[in-house]
């Protein structure tokens, strides 16, 4: 198995190279990078290049690790054993499997997104050490012991938000996905619009990066945006004279799409108040 890309997908040299390593090592493949900068996008399109399943287990704030080994629903089998019901002596009734457990359980090799990861509680990635080393975990209920029959493809995407213990980073492969540069970023453009007319893309990019730039900004737009901003760009016809900006507007056309709080606003209407001379 070997990871190229794929045709809707632009992976860099060094992003290509970090899956085929966690692959080779049957590490899972740690991603970190900005929101937006295509992490979770990445496990979906290395599913299609190995032609393999993918299992995707998006975390939360609430989220625990045993979760995505299996849940034990002990209410259920209280209410049937009032009820009378012949299965409550079978436990295994009452167990659901969790995402791993599916994994592990598949018929063949597959793709496993364990999705931001960071949101959770700090223990989370702790307590899920041994079973994603082993790739095996204990169900005490019914004493069996699940062992994975393929090892899958593990993927895991953090977006930085909190620090993930040095414990799990150890059984980790890692790679930070840097925002793209200009030319790359004109390749990803025109995944998503072909054909766009260069003219427009060079002028909408140049004040993209300008507005990545700008010092106070709270938050950077992403590559997902600049590919939103560029599809609202294209259906209202603008042309790169349209794009233009001055002292007296220094906010972009269209810039919901690119600003995402109000402080980020109000600094661009900030610049363009002291562009004019504070009148």
């Amino acid at each position: 198995m070997h990871f190229d890309g794929t045709d809707a997908y632009i992976a860099t040299d060094d992003l290509k190279m970090a899956v085929n390593a966690a692959v080779t090592l049957e590490r899972p493949l740690l991603v970190k990078g900005e929101p937006g900068t295509g992490k979770t996008e990445l496990a979906k399109q290395v599913s299609a290049a190995l032609d393999l399943p993918m299992i995707e287990w998006h975390v939360k704030s609430t989220t625990k690790a045993q979760q995505g080994l299996y849940e034990y629903d002990a209410v259920s089998r209280l209410r049937d054993s009032q009820l009378g019901d012949e299965k409550v002596h079978d436990v295994a009734n009452y167990i659901r499997r969790g995402k791993l457990w599916e994994a592990f359980a598949a018929d063949g090799k597959v793709v496993l997104l364990i999705d931001e990861i960071d949101k959770a509680d700090i223990e989370f990635p702790n307590d899920l050490l041994q079973e994603l080393d082993k790739m095996e975990f204990h169900v005490y209920e019914t004493g069996e012991t699940v062992k994975a029959v393929n090892r899958p493809v593990v993927i895991i995407t953090s977006n930085n938000e909190k620090e993930l213990p040095d414990a799990f980073l150890r059984r980790c492969f890692f790679h930070y996905i840097r925002f793209p540069e200009m030319e790359t970023l004109r390749q990803i453009v025109e995944v998503h619009h072909p054909g766009i007319k260069d003219s427009l893309l060079t002028t909408a990019l140049t004040q993209f990066y300008e507005i990545r730039e700008t010092q106070g900004l709270k938050k950077k737009p992403s590559t997902s945006e600049v590919i939103d901003w560029l599809k609202l760009l294209l259906a209202e016809d603008l042309t790169p004279e349209d794009l233009k900006r001055d002292g007296a507007n220094a906010l972009p056309k269209l810039h919901g799409a690119l600003l995402k709080n109000e402080q980020d606003v109000h600094l661009f209407e900030r610049l363009a108040f002291m562009a004019r001379g504070g009148r």
